[in-house]
Parts: C-alpha cells; structure tokens; sequence
C-alpha cells in the first residue's frame, strides 16, 4: 500500500495520509469535525505516554478554532488535529472522520503549531481551500509562521488514531520537523531505514517520522510491512 506522508502540511497529519477510498472536494458541516468536549481531551492525552500527556496542556477544537482547555505544567501541548491539518494539497485535507491524537514539545509548539491552529481557524471560518493557501503563503512571508526551531517533534501513538480510511489506525510513530530538506541527510527512505520522510513544498517543512513498536498505553503494536 503505498503511503504518503502528508501530517500536518501534517497531519498529519501526523499525519501519515493512505490511498483514499472516497473523495473529499468540500468541507462537510462542522458538526462533522466536532466532538464532545471531555471525549476529546481523554482522546488527545492517549497521543503519548501518560508521564509525558498527564502535565500536558489540552486543545480543543471550539466553534473557530482551537481553545485551552487544560492548562499544562511540562511545556508539552496535546490534542486532537482534524483533517485540515495535512497539507493543503491532501486529499484527506477536508474528511470529517479524521482525528489525530498528538503531543508537541515545547520547540514545536512555538514554531509548528501555529501552522495547525491557523488552518483550523481558517477553515471554520469557511474559506476554501484556494484561500487557506493564500493565506499560507501570508504567514509565511509575515514569519506569522516562524522558522522552525532545532528539536521541534511530536508524538503519535494513540491507539485510537484514525489517519486514513483505508488504514486507519497505521503505527504509533515519533515526528521531527524541521526545514524542507531531502531525505538522505536523515537516511530516510532507504532499504531498511527505520525513517520515513514527507516535504511540504507549500509550507516548507519537512517531517521526518519514526514508527514505534508500542503504543502509548504500553501495549504492543504491529510490525511495519
């Protein structure tokens, strides 16, 4: 199955976007990318291990974008991307039944983090996405999108991660972000290379991703193929 990596650009997201089975031209209703609040904070803290997820700060996707809604004592920041966290030329970027659990370190949170929370706050307020891109290209001239600072990463490893329709839960995995770069200055993408990699042209970033054997809740995960 071949797997492009589209996290966050995102999601992910993570996010680590599959071959699609169905076709998302439009945004849906925003009913379709909202949950209840309490199940969406459990849901985001699942994004990495407890001793890391317990002092994190929790974002929840209100009405026009992400909000507070546990405030955090170790720097990290947790929660729950939607699918306009990928890039803005993914397929996934408009299906309502993604949701990414994820935990960014204090590096990313200062210099990634704006991308997710900006396009999220654009795509609530309805614009499409031939003015997200726009309005991408904006931020990045404006540094309203900073440089990427050294050690800026995430975690995915929810269990209950739905990354794609046709593979939805994937593998618990580490992501680095730093500036567009080519694959062979991490060795990603090579033969036996535990790295995978993923560049975001539009926005500039490249992510590089590890998959992990276990999930957050300790519990094994299945081997790669």
């Amino acid at each position: 199955m071949k797997i492009a990596l589209r996290l966050s650009a995102m999601i992910v997201l993570a996010a680590v976007a599959q071959a699609q089975t169905a076709s998302y031209p439009s945004m849906a209703s925003v009913e379709q990318y909202q949950m209840p609040r309490h199940a969406e904070i459990e849901l985001a803290r699942t994004a990495a291990p407890k001793s890391i997820s317990d002092d994190a700060e929790i974002l929840v996707l209100g009405k026009t974008g992400y909000e507070v809604a546990v405030k955090g004592k170790n720097g990290f920041v947790c929660m729950v991307e939607r699918s306009f966290s990928a890039g803005i030329e993914d397929p996934i970027f408009w299906n309502p039944k993604l949701r990414a659990p994820i935990c960014y370190n204090a590096e990313s949170v200062r210099s990634f983090l704006p991308h997710i929370t900006k396009k999220a706050e654009w795509a609530l307020a309805g614009l499409t996405k031939e003015q997200i891109a726009e309005h991408i290209k904006a931020a990045l001239a404006s540094k309203q999108f900073p440089d990427l600072a050294p050690g800026a990463m995430c975690y995915m490893m929810s269990k209950q991660q739905v990354l794609s329709d046709s593979d939805p839960h994937w593998h618990p995995h580490l992501m680095f972000f730093v500036p567009a770069t080519g694959a062979a200055a991490w060795g990603a993408d090579l033969p036996g290379s535990p790295v995978l990699s993923a560049t975001d042209a539009p926005e500039r970033y490249t992510i590089f991703m590890v998959p992990l054997g276990k999930w957050s809740d300790g519990t094994p995960a299945p081997e790669m193929k």
